[in-house]
């Protein structure tokens, strides 16, 4: 007797839910109860299901998983340009899916390489339980994370950048031009650049003897709101800094929105220097100061290291982190006397 074709009605029945309860999950609906979500994607790894259209492709599809939180910036569209660059050379496709930071759960993403038949999953700015790494690992798909929330455990690949040096660097920069009250925006309080581009700034503080206030230092989100947010805030303090440090290039035009809506003038005013050297740094006015990462090789080297897995081939290092870089351009200058 021929195997019963696994269908999404046969998934249903064995599961013993609805198969609209089963749609959900393949889609990555939230609104399914985490039991029944656990065991419909359990029977459908072991049918090996795969929606209409896709059946029979089996490993070694040429596809590959690019999961990411919103394509809404240029730092995103930078790390896309180096995964599709590298994945086309392969003669590899990219399957772009975006799954929100808050979602970035087992019923978010993980179902994904299953449903596309994927041969690898790059993940960006996510963190990663062992359960679903576990998940992943079972669709026989490879993972690496780009610029992950926290260190991933268990050996998953990731790769970054020198954040650390790259703080120390836009903070030296402006100290050498005679800064003392220089304030500092993180990204959000939990992820790894964020803390580590903080530090950085820190240090430099504290090597050149200058004493770190914590009334100069924000936490926003890296997005231009809260950029404009923490640099409002900043302003309004009654001895408000004369430079500031924003870790990245989207919160630092938030600097300059909130800068402009005081009727202060940058760099005469107020020194602004960002992070990540977006393409629009050159087109602001004044053209921005800025630290450089290299976001397309970033995307480069997460494709190269996910074939690298794909093959079986070694790591030299589970944890890549790509050199920073200080940009300077027009808008730092000394402080006014």
């Amino acid at each position: 007797m021929s195997e019963q074709r696994p269908t999404l009605a046969v998934i249903a029945a064995e599961a013993g839910v609805s198969q609209a309860t089963v749609s959900k999950v393949i889609n990555g609906r939230s609104d399914v109860a985490p039991s029944t979500r656990e065991r419909i994607e359990g029977l459908l790894q072991a049918h090996n299901y795969l929606p209409p259209g896709r059946q029979g492709r089996g490993r070694g599809s040429g596809l590959v998983d690019l999961i990411i939180g919103g394509l809404d910036s240029a730092w995103a569209v930078e790390i896309l340009r180096g995964v599709e660059a590298e994945c086309a050379r392969r003669s590899v496709a990219t399957v772009v899916s975006l799954v929100p930071p808050g979602e970035a759960s087992p019923s978010g993403w993980t179902a994904l390489p299953a449903l596309h038949r994927s041969d690898g999953v790059i993940l960006v700015t996510a963190s990663v339980t062992p359960s679903q790494r576990a998940q992943v690992e079972r669709t026989g798909a490879a993972l690496v994370v780009i610029d992950p929330i926290d260190l991933p455990g268990n050996g998953v690949p990731s790769v970054g950048a020198t954040n650390w040096a790259g703080g120390l660097a836009a903070t030296e920069h402006l100290l050498e031009l005679g800064h003392r009250r220089i304030a500092a925006i993180g990204g959000r309080k939990e992820m790894l650049c964020s803390q580590a581009r903080i530090d950085g700034y820190r240090s430099a503080l504290e090597r050149a003897g200058v004493e770190v206030d914590r009334a100069l230092i924000r936490f926003g989100d890296f997005q231009h709101e809260g950029g404009f947010r923490c640099a409002q805030e900043l302003l309004a303090l009654p001895e408000p800094p004369t430079a500031v440090f924003a870790g990245s290039d989207q919160q630092a035009m938030g600097v300059y929105e909130a800068a402009r809506q005081g009727g202060l003038s940058i760099p005469r005013d107020l020194s602004v220097i960002g992070f990540d050297d977006l393409p629009m740094c050159d087109w602001l006015s004044p053209p921005l100061t800025t630290v450089r990462q290299p976001l397309e090789e970033m995307g480069r080297v997460a494709a190269r290291t996910l074939f690298q897995l794909m093959d079986g081939q070694p790591l030299v290092s589970p944890r890549m982190e790509l050199s920073t870089e200080l940009r300077v351009r027009l808008s730092t200058a000394p402080p006014r006397p």
